[in-house]
Parts: C-alpha cells; sequence; structure tokens
C-alpha cells in the first residue's frame, strides 16, 4: 500500500513538472491531423531559427513549379528534394515554406507555424508561406489537396497561430513572381479570406 502510494506521488510529481516545462500540451485540434511531420518526411536540421510574432495575419499562396507527387512517399522525396534545394543551393537555413501540400490531400510541415520562413520577400515575419506542390499554371491540385489547405487555416486558427480574420493571398499579389500559376490563382479568389487589395509594390 505505501509502495503504491509513493509511486502515485512521484508521477503526480513528474506530470506537474512536465506541464510547467511545457511538454504536456494541450489536446491537438482534429483539423491539424492532416499534417506530416517534418520527423515523418526526414529532415534535415535547421541552420538557423526566427520566430513569429503570433497570431499571425496573412497566408501567401505558391506552387513550386516542380513535379506533382500523387502518392505519399513520392511526396515526401519532393519536400526532402525542395529541403535540399534551398539549403545547398539557394543557401537558405532551412525550406523555405512553412507548409506544403501535395495531391495527396497530405500537409507537409516546412519550417512548420511560428517560424518565419523565405517564401516572399519582404512579407515572411507576418506571413505563413504554403507552397501547392506541382505546376498549376494550366492545371489545378487535386480536390483532396485543395480541401487540405482549408483545413490547415482551420488548424492555425485554432492553434492560435492564424488570427482568426487573416487575409489570404497569392504570391504574385506581393512579389514579382507568377506563382501560384495561373489556374490555381484564378481558383483561390474565390477561397474565404482573399483579399484582392494588396498591389505588387514596383
Amino acid at each position: 500500500m505505501l509502495k503504491t502510494l509513493i509511486a502515485t506521488q512521484v508521477v503526480l510529481i513528474l506530470f506537474q513538472v512536465a506541464i510547467e516545462n511545457g511538454s504536456v500540451l494541450a489536446e491537438t485540434p482534429k483539423a491539424c491531423s492532416i499534417i506530416v511531420k517534418r520527423a515523418q518526411w526526414n529532415s534535415q536540421k535547421s541552420t538557423n531559427v526566427t520566430y513569429q510574432i503570433r497570431p499571425v495575419p496573412w497566408v501567401v499562396i505558391h506552387h513550386t513549379v516542380t513535379p506533382e507527387c500523387n502518392e505519399l512517399n513520392a511526396c515526401k522525396a519532393r519536400v526532402r528534394s525542395i529541403q535540399d534545394y534551398h539549403q545547398k543551393v539557394n543557401k537558405w537555413s532551412d525550406i523555405g515554406y512553412n507548409f506544403l501540400i501535395g495531391n495527396t490531400g497530405d500537409v507537409f510541415e516546412g519550417i512548420g507555424w511560428h517560424r518565419v520562413g523565405a517564401h516572399t520577400r519582404r512579407y515572411n515575419s507576418k506571413s505563413i508561406g504554403v507552397a501547392f506542390i506541382g505546376n498549376f499554371e494550366r492545371v489545378l491540385p487535386s480536390p483532396k489537396a485543395v480541401h487540405a489547405v482549408a483545413k490547415l487555416m482551420e488548424c492555425g486558427v485554432e492553434l492560435g497561430e492564424l488570427e482568426p480574420d487573416y487575409n489570404l493571398y497569392g504570391a504574385r499579389q506581393l512579389i514579382a513572381v507568377s506563382s501560384p500559376g495561373d489556374a490555381l490563382y484564378d481558383l483561390l479568389q474565390d477561397w474565404d479570406h482573399y483579399d484582392s487589395s494588396p498591389v505588387l509594390e514596383e
């Protein structure tokens, strides 16, 4: 009986310490279950991290201008390839996007929430960069992928990472690129939170 009581007290003490250290977290919102964590796609370590002030007010949509991926392992390999390019060729500290979305409907954690990416120059500190894997000038992402971005935004709001009234933009509205492609850009103009007001700075 005494041993049981002592063991129970030890468990309670350890649990309290875990709470104080932040290692026991609140239940993850259901919308966040679509996210494939960095360890799951075998990411390389970041060489530097800059944190954002949360919640973030903007979401910027990109495309990767790479081949699409339609199977989980192929998508993981594509994300690793993009990270490798960003780190070795661009000399960035990590993959530039906060999240990437494959045609499978999986959302891949890039640098993730509350970290400043390298996706939209001058706007990285106040935005989350989401890239659809593929080239969407003439074709659209799969319905699963389009549904996934809505779930990701829901996840961000529930976690307090995104402002509830966040604004959503295509990258071409903010910087001199064709991203996220003509077909995808036409589509996203019908999405909730899309803001047509920003004009590309010359």
